[in-house]
């Protein structure tokens, strides 16, 4: 173990070698010398092993089992003419113009939709203009501005929230009776 540094040597090395033997090589050392006094102690500890850490397993979805399906269209970004299907939440923090059937939509504080929207819950903090029927609850915050034909199950507007056009609640038979695509998303906690 400390043979390279030449501090201690095998009793063979010290004796004088007759010129016809050959060398023979040195077997291999199992650790390297310690280059500090530190260095030897830690050498005379045990090896500790590191546990190996196991991958971390993914859930493997079920059959039939479908995986929340989100659109972000994000600042300085502009999304028109499209009609977006199976989209659970879409969040709009830049420009959209589009027509949608989903559960979700979030529009951010300098967020635009523009167009026709069938939706199970809204929080807007921008501005929509158009058609909105939200089917169970529609939330407007105080930067929020929503103008055009609007049909809601619930409504929640905070101070400062804006709210025009032709502005009407949905009787419960209206609300289940939508067309809406099937989906087997869950609902979002805390919103409905």
């Amino acid at each position: 173990m400390l043979q390279r540094d030449g501090l201690f040597r095998r009793r063979e090395e010290t004796l004088p070698r007759s010129p016809s033997a050959a060398p023979q090589p040195a077997p291999p050392a199992q650790s390297s010398a310690p280059s500090s006094p530190s260095q030897a102690s830690t050498l005379a500890r045990p090896a500790v092993e590191k546990p190996v850490e196991k991958p971390v397993e993914k859930p493997v979805d079920q059959p039939g089992e479908r995986k929340e399906a989100r659109l972000t269209v994000g600042p300085e970004i502009k999304m028109k003419g499209a009609e977006i299907t199976d989209c659970d939440t879409l969040v709009v923090e830049g420009r959209v113009e589009a027509s949608m059937d989903s559960r979700v939509i979030q529009i951010a504080e300098h967020g635009v939709f523009v167009g026709k929207v069938g939706i199970d819950v809204a929080e807007i903090r921008g501005r929509f203009e158009g058609e909105l029927t939200v089917r169970k609850q529609l939330v407007i915050h105080a930067t929020g501005k929503v103008t055009g034909k609007v049909r809601y199950g619930k409504l929640s507007i905070e101070e400062g929230g804006e709210l025009s056009g032709d502005v009407g609640a949905l009787s419960t038979s209206d609300a289940l009776s939508r067309n809406r695509p099937a989906t087997t998303a869950k609902p979002l906690a805390g919103l409905v």
